[in-house]
């Protein structure tokens, strides 16, 4: 009988602790401050969102900010860039401090000559970041819109390129070859 207690009072203390952190999650992440992202602070998508502009800048069509490029990097950065996320973090902490360190305020608060400018004087460890995070807005640009990035398959429609729908799991509907 005391093995059945021992049993159910494990099983009310697991639940009262997933109840706890389930709870928890619901309310702001525990502390965590409300982001639109899944790994990104607000202050660093900000930032993200002003470097991807600077790299694919809207003109008759959007600019990679709008098309989801951070969105697709943070994505990336749950999973496959999983590697990347340090970098990340300390890249985007080194342009800030930077922009501060030359303008008085952060990246994403300095206007487009300002931003192209302290992008153009990157050295070392920050211009490989740099360099990293042009392939990654180019990949979320031109990427398949269902990992985050090119929404409403902008870069497509803006190249030409046919938007072939995604339905159940074929991917792809080709026509029938000879019909």
């Amino acid at each position: 009988m005391d093995h059945v207690k021992t049993k159910s009072l494990r099983r009310r203390g697991f639940l009262r602790i997933a109840g706890t952190a389930t709870a928890c999650g619901a309310l702001v992440s525990c502390g965590r401050e409300n982001t639109p992202w899944r790994f990104l602070t607000a202050a660093e998508g900000r930032t993200l969102a002003a470097i991807c502009e600077q790299i694919i800048p809207t003109d008759q069509t959007p600019g990679a900010a709008w098309a989801g490029g951070v969105e697709f990097i943070d994505r990336q950065l749950m999973g496959p860039y999983r590697r990347q996320r340090d970098a990340y973090r300390s890249g985007l902490m080194e342009i800030d401090r930077a922009a501060t360190g030359k303008f008085g305020k952060g990246f994403a608060a300095l206007d487009g000559p300002q931003q192209t400018a302290l992008l153009e004087s990157l050295e070392g460890g920050a211009k490989r970041f740099f360099s990293t995070v042009i392939a990654h807005t180019m990949q979320g640009y031109y990427g398949d819109p269902r990992h985050g990035g090119n929404r409403d398959a902008v870069s497509w429609r803006m190249l030409g390129v046919p938007v072939i729908p995604i339905r159940g799991r074929n991917r792809y509907e080709l026509p029938k070859q000879g019909a």
